[in-house]
């Protein structure tokens, strides 16, 4: 829990610690953009950190940054894992942390990592403590601590936000981590090695040690490294933004009518070990959100993938992905009814509740004046009656192609309407 555990447990084990624990920077003269960072935020130079959250992706230098923050002598610092710990050993500690103030003099920094998994209940019990200054906190996360981390413990800390390692920063830290282990490689190892590391620091020198074990065993090639690490170089995290992003990718590509971009990002999804069934369920609302009315088959085509994919699973299901995927993309598109769904709602919202006609009623006044009039008597299934009790927008607008163009043509004969402003 303590820094003297920590090291000592590193020490007993320095043969198997991996080498990007090894390397990693002890001072600021070693973090790489650590003068950058301080310029965007001023108070990472003061001797005594204040409380923070440093988020940003993996291999971005949150620990190590927390580290660098806490070298002092003045500064005690205790670890958490948001994942192994809850309210017991969060009191625990935060006793030790009280204690070294009390007893030694020193500022106790108490440093979670992955805090976006405390629960609501955890992240408050920090409140008072952060609050009355009993302890400095320093919590680390891979998630936007705004969507992530409770509004008054954000009010309390600053957000420190780190971004992935430019590829001039990984061949500078590969570079770095060649002097310190008394290794050399050539360029085209150096750029192999930065080119599948994708911004991650702690990726780039893992890559480094592959590298050096290879040449120990006399099997180092460009394509034997390459064929190692490139595995391992594709990022994807259900969980994180990269979810998000490529879903939305995924999306637009459908709606642009373009399926090898459709392919291509369900192809990553599938990769990085995407729910399949999630991704059905995304194709069954583009269907009716992006194709609605213009293909009256996309949204049964759809919702057979769905059934289909949650019966039969992976692999097999990349197949009836694909092919929905491909369909979707590749057929007319109108958000025709999304929109006009949208529309409605939002003239519900802002008018007091909307009566029912009296001749559209469940049980009608028999003595009402209107009476309703029933279409299928009629010769066209059609008559001109009101349904509603005033006048209200043209919230279905839709549009003159696919099968929607027949829907245009029947909604003007009928009601002289039809067709979406373009």
């Amino acid at each position: 829990m303590t820094d003297d555990l920590f090291a000592s447990n590193s020490a007993q084990n320095a043969e198997i610690t991996p080498l990007a624990y090894r390397l990693r920077p002890k001072e600021q003269i070693d973090y790489i953009g650590f003068k950058q960072l301080a310029e965007k935020y001023p108070a990472l130079n003061d001797t005594i950190p204040r409380s923070m959250i440093i988020w940003g992706p993996p291999g971005s230098g949150k620990t190590t940054l927390a580290d660098i923050l806490c070298c002092s002598p003045e500064i005690k610092l205790f670890r958490l894992s948001a994942v192994l710990s809850g309210i017991p050993e969060l009191k625990k500690t935060v006793e030790l942390a009280s204690h070294e103030a009390e007893c030694y003099g020193k500022t106790p920094v108490i440093f979670i990592d992955e805090i976006h998994r405390f629960s609501k209940t955890q992240q408050d019990a920090l409140l008072p403590h952060v609050e009355s200054g009993r302890f400095i906190l320093i919590g680390a996360t891979t998630e936007n601590p705004r969507s992530s981390v409770t509004k008054a413990l954000l009010s309390r800390v600053q957000l420190i936000e780190l971004a992935p390692m430019s590829h001039d920063s990984i061949v500078q830290i590969i570079k770095s981590a060649m002097v310190k282990t008394n290794e050399r490689f050539d360029d085209d190892y150096i750029e192999l090695i930065a080119r599948y590391s994708n911004g991650d620091a702690r990726k780039a020198i893992s890559n480094v040690e592959t590298t050096i074990n290879l040449r120990r065993k006399n099997e180092l090639s460009p394509d034997k490294l390459k064929s190692l690490i490139k595995e391992n170089s594709r990022s994807y995290d259900k969980n994180q933004d990269r979810h998000y992003d490529v879903i939305s990718a995924f999306i637009k590509s459908m709606r642009g009518s373009d399926p090898d971009a459709a392919i291509l990002w369900l192809a990553v999804m599938l990769d990085g070990g995407e729910d399949p069934v999630f991704i059905a369920r995304r194709l069954a609302i583009f269907a009716s959100e992006d194709v609605g009315n213009a293909d009256l088959n996309a949204l049964t085509i759809a919702n057979n993938a769905l059934n289909i994919v949650s019966k039969i699973g992976m692999p097999e299901a990349r197949i009836t992905l694909a092919q929905t995927t491909t369909y979707l993309a590749s057929t007319v598109k109108s958000n025709a009814s999304y929109t006009a769904i949208n529309a409605a709602l939002k003239y519900v919202k802002s008018h007091p509740t909307i009566d029912v006609p009296e001749h559209l009623k469940n049980f009608p006044n028999p003595d009402h004046e209107v009476k309703y009039q029933y279409p299928h008597n009629e010769p066209d299934g059609w008559v001109l009656q009101s349904y509603t009790t005033s006048e209200i927008p043209q919230f279905y607008k839709p549009k003159n192609i696919g099968s929607e163009a027949r829907i245009v043509n029947r909604l003007t004969h009928l009601w002289g309407k039809g067709v979406a402003d373009n």
